[in-house]
């Protein structure tokens, strides 16, 4: 025998909630520890450090990376006018098969 259903298909939860979560609130017994703070002078201590691992590429990496970026550049730009070439002459086509006198 089939159980009932409540209106519109819905069946009622199972599990009721004893207390409510509040946003934000963590859910279960394991919440993580709070971090210790960090003081600005050592925060900044930090990120000199941090920033003393960047490895800085030299000019004349920048300019081969900057060369090629460019030469990608003209050969995108070459390719989207063939393609749009390409696209305006085929629709030109269609669109003259329905015209009479051509």
């Amino acid at each position: 025998m089939a159980k009932a259903k409540t209106p519109k298909g819905r069946r009622t939860p199972s599990v009721q909630v004893s207390q409510p979560v509040l946003a934000g609130q963590a859910v279960g017994t394991d919440a993580p520890t709070p971090k210790k703070r960090t003081s600005i002078p050592q925060f900044f201590s930090q990120v000199r450090a941090e920033g003393r691992k960047i490895v800085w590429p030299s000019r004349k990496e920048t300019w081969i990376t900057s060369v090629m970026v460019f030469i990608m550049v003209i050969i995108a730009a070459i390719f989207f006018y063939i393609v749009d070439a390409g696209l305006g002459w085929l629709s030109a086509i269609v669109l003259a098969i329905g015209t009479p006198g051509q």
